[in-house]
C-alpha cells in the first residue's frame, strides 16, 4: 500500500475512497517512567520514550492500512499523524489520510 502527504500521486488518476484512520494509546512500564525521569534530571535523549512513540505510529499506521484495505484501497493520500497526552507518560497517535483507488 502506498502512503504518502500529498494530495496526488504523481501519473495517476485517483478515485477517492474515504477517510480512513487509525489510532492507539499507549504508556511506558513504571520501570521506565523512573528511568525517563532520572534523565529529564541530568539531560539526555529519552529513548523510551521515543520507542514508545515510534511502536504506537506503527500500530496507527497499521490500523489506518487495515481500514484501507477494508475499503479496496490501493493508496491512501494527505497522510497526517497527531500525538496527545491523555494521562501521565500515556499519549495517543493518531494516523489519518484519503483512501484512494487508482482509476
Amino acid at each position: 500500500m502506498t502512503l504518502v502527504n500529498t494530495d496526488y500521486i504523481s501519473g495517476k488518476e485517483l478515485e477517492t475512497l474515504g477517510l480512513v484512520k487509525g489510532s492507539t494509546i499507549r504508556a511506558k512500564h513504571l520501570g521506565n517512567d523512573i528511568v525517563a525521569s532520572l534523565k529529564m534530571i541530568v539531560g539526555g535523549e529519552l529513548t523510551e520514550y521515543g520507542d514508545m512513540i515510534n511502536e504506537a505510529r506503527a500500530i496507527a499506521t497499521k490500523r489506518m492500512v487495515d481500514e484501507a484495505t477494508a475499503l479496496g484501497a490501493d493508496a491512501v493520500i494527505n497522510v497526517r499523524y497527531a500525538t496527545s497526552n491523555v494521562a501521565k507518560s500515556a499519549a495517543e497517535v493518531l494516523v489519518y489520510g484519503t483512501a484512494i483507488k487508482y482509476i
